[in-house]
């Protein structure tokens, strides 16, 4: 079997609570024997791009064979800035993107640092395979439309789960059984609670 590593990147002032979809995830994961990075970012309730960015790069060093990247919520943000960054080659082999926080939520401080407004998105190489985008149509942190706002630029396969909010444990995302089936298998479509 080809060796392969996740990298697990979560959102602000999660401190990666066990139940969260992503804790699960971890955990699935480790039991099947695959590799994963799964780090508390630096200050999570005040997060800073370049501390956020930089932590993610040294995470990346870690990661061994197909590079599998995971975002939630503001650490999808991260990773556009990761990489627009880094434009010669992508740091993923794939990404799936879940509920990137829409342009209206960047007005928050704390989090406007984030903000991918003055990026190309078009422009971006998020991973070498197209990414997979994960969203709601009814999440309080992106009002807008992902798919048209994200999705399309970005040249994503995308998932829309229909009431699903932000995709939290308050939205009923403990175990999110078709997150790990697309790890395991890219053609995988993310649905919701499946």
């Amino acid at each position: 079997m080809e060796t392969r590593s996740f990298l697990v990147l979560h959102g602000v002032e999660n401190h990666r609570p066990a139940g969260h979809w992503q804790y699960e995830l971890v955990q699935r994961l480790r039991e099947d024997g695959e590799q994963v990075l799964y780090p508390q970012l630096p200050d999570a309730d005040g997060p800073s791009l370049t501390a956020w960015v930089g932590a993610i790069e040294a995470e990346l060093e870690k990661m061994r064979g197909e590079r599998v990247v995971i975002c939630h919520s503001l650490a999808c943000a991260a990773w556009f800035h990761l990489a627009a960054a880094n434009r010669e080659a992508p740091a993923a082999d794939r990404l799936l993107l879940v509920s990137p926080p829409g342009p209206s939520t960047f007005t928050w401080d704390v989090i406007a640092g984030f903000a991918p407004a003055s990026l190309e998105l078009a422009g971006l190489r998020l991973a070498a395979q197209p990414p997979r985008l994960a969203y709601s149509d009814n999440d309080p942190y992106c009002s807008e439309d992902a798919a048209t706002i994200y999705g399309e630029p970005l040249r994503c396969d995308i998932d829309l789960l229909s009431g699903a909010g932000h995709i939290t444990p308050a939205d009923g995302y403990g175990p999110w059984p078709s997150a790990r089936n697309w790890c395991l298998d890219p053609t995988t479509r993310l649905t919701v609670n499946g």
